[in-house]
């Protein structure tokens, strides 16, 4: 069906009012604002107006997994074993990465299928902290710290990093905490140092912790509480 007829059916709106919503960019189909009165919606699309859910579609689904080394983060791969390989769900072809991992990265990632929620946590403006553990093969020194807080300039990218948060843990191991998630971001920033990065584990995406009861591989749905937390 169309979108303005769907909406105009609703008894809450006539066909002007829905023009106007269209016009001002109020109306969001699957997370993403549309304006063509023609767009096409069924059964299982989800609207919302303003903040104002008006059909869920279908059911949303949030997943927290302990990914381990040697997986890659993404939905198809002719060579590697992925993430959705590990979970034994129905529909798993819905399903997406909210924030990858790197391919012996392990630790937090979550997997959905509501893109409205996952570009919330990935987008940079919402400067969602991201805590890492980290070793390395050269010792972290004091030093290390300001610079982490000062930030590194990506030529790649022509851009300087956000302040970061080091804490050292060990001769060679540290606690990092960063609000981007730049390409290999936290090896790049150790190879500033001439320091190579041997294990990366993400404990935190904001106020959500990796379950300690999972083990590599395990995998479980998110509780409510965790879901609006985020």
């Amino acid at each position: 069906m169309r979108l303005d007829r769907f909406l105009s059916n609703l008894p809450c709106y006539n066909r002007q009012h829905v023009r106007l919503l269209l016009a001002e960019r109020r109306v969001r189909v699957d997370g993403i604002p549309v304006t063509e009165p023609r767009h096409d919606v069924r059964e299982f699309s989800r609207i919302e107006v303003d903040d104002q859910l008006v059909q869920a579609g279908r059911p949303l689904r949030y997943f927290m997994l302990h990914k381990p080394a040697g997986c890659v983060s993404a939905t198809v791969d002719p060579q590697h074993r992925t993430v959705l390989d590990l979970l034994d769900e129905p529909d798993k072809h819905d399903l997406h990465i909210a924030g990858r991992l790197d391919y012996n990265t392990t630790g937090l990632l979550l997997i959905t299928n509501d893109g409205l929620w996952s570009r919330r946590l990935t987008q940079p403006q919402t400067k969602l902290p991201k805590v890492y553990y980290v070793e390395t093969e050269q010792v972290i020194g004091e030093h290390y710290i300001e610079k982490f807080r000062e930030g590194f300039y990506f030529a790649f990218e022509d851009l300087t990093t956000q302040p970061a948060d080091l804490t050292i843990l060990g001769t060679h191991s540290a606690r990092l905490s960063i609000v981007e998630g730049r390409y290999h971001q936290v090896k790049r920033m150790f190879g500033f140092f001439d320091n190579k990065v041997m294990r990366l584990h993400r404990e935190h995406m904001g106020p959500l912790q990796l379950d300690p009861a999972l083990q590599p591989g395990e995998y479980r749905a998110l509780r409510p509480d965790e879901i609006n937390a985020l």
